[in-house]
């Protein structure tokens, strides 16, 4: 369910011809300016007011060595920026979302929205002003070309969708190395505590679904919440120990014994329903024959940071969700 390219449709990432691009960049006073980067004199890579980054999709960019106007263009860019104290002055709505996603809403209040998980609005990112622009998994060149005339524009997640990958990526281009560093190191020594804790429950078979109106949906390997688990050391039940084609695999209530684990985290995108949806879930014969059901060992949770993009804060999150579920 992650496109690997936004389309530029329904008024999202709309083609701008020169002529409207000039005009609009003129808005930005200067940020569009053609003029070339200052480079380093002294081959460290950087200089006064210049860092050069290479991003994700292994192309060199010139980004201010200490950016003042940050855009985010994924919830994993949002996330990340935040955990290195960083303030963006736009985002792209959560997946399901009309804003940031529901584990950032508090954070990332008043920041403006510039466009949706299918491609941003460029008369919106123009007006923001951005410095540099935080450009998520992003793989549609037109729209990558655009935006790169806006400001110096850095994809920050590659195939892997590792976050940890990509807020390191992320703290290089917003000069704040150390501070993603340290972050990592805490998040490492917090899952290994929770690991220690789990006794009998260590190398527990753990299930994640998303619950929608169109029915049951897995994550399977390479997406953020199977990274987390298996820095937990849980194992996978069914298909999601395999790679999935998108985001999470839709399955229908015969196929339900794909989630049948000795755990089962589930959500919704819809933050309001997630109170009722195991009592919900209950009721349906299909569920009812589920181990982790009959057990109670059914978690609801919050999809917006579960089975969604994720980032740094969804993860630390997430390991308080399963010492809260897991541990006693």
């Amino acid at each position: 369910m992650a496109p690997s390219s936004f389309p530029t449709s329904r008024g999202h990432a709309r083609p701008v011809v020169a002529a409207s691009l000039l005009s609009l960049c003129a808005l930005t006073l200067g940020a569009c300016g053609s003029s070339e980067p200052e480079t380093a004199s002294d081959g460290s890579g950087s200089s006064g007011t210049t860092t050069h980054v290479t991003d994700a999709t292994g192309t060199k960019v010139d980004v201010p060595a200490e950016p003042k106007r940050v855009l985010a263009l994924s919830e994993m860019d949002l996330d990340s920026a935040l955990v290195l104290g960083v303030e963006p002055v736009g985002l792209t709505a959560g997946r399901g979302q009309k804003g940031a996603p529901a584990y950032l809403a508090e954070q990332a209040k008043g920041i403006p929205v510039v466009g949706a998980v299918t491609g941003p609005d460029i008369e919106k990112v123009v007006q923001a002003k951005p410095d540099v622009i935080l450009a998520g998994q992003m793989a549609d060149e037109q729209v990558l070309a655009q935006l790169r005339t806006i400001a110096p524009t850095v994809v920050t997640i590659d195939g892997t969708k590792d976050w940890k990958k990509s807020l390191e990526l992320t703290g290089r281009t917003l000069g704040k190395a150390n501070e993603a560093a340290k972050f990592l190191a805490g998040y490492d020594a917090k899952a290994a505590a929770l690991k220690a804790d789990l006794g009998a429950q260590a190398g527990a078979s753990v299930s994640v679904a998303r619950y929608s109106a169109k029915g049951t949906a897995v994550m399977q390997q390479g997406v953020f919440i199977s990274d987390v688990l298996k820095d937990l050391g849980f194992t996978r039940p069914g298909i999601q120990n395999d790679k999935g084609e998108g985001h999470s695999t839709p399955l229908s209530d015969e196929n339900l014994q794909e989630i049948d684990g000795d755990w089962l985290f589930i959500g919704t995108l819809d933050a309001g329903a997630d109170a009722h949806l195991l009592t919900e879930l209950s009721k349906k014969p299909a569920y009812q024959q589920l181990g982790a059901v009959k057990e109670k060992h059914a978690t609801a949770v919050d999809g917006s940071k579960w089975t969604s993009l994720g980032g740094g804060q969804a993860a630390l999150s997430v390991l308080d969700d399963i010492r809260k579920a897991m541990v006693k």
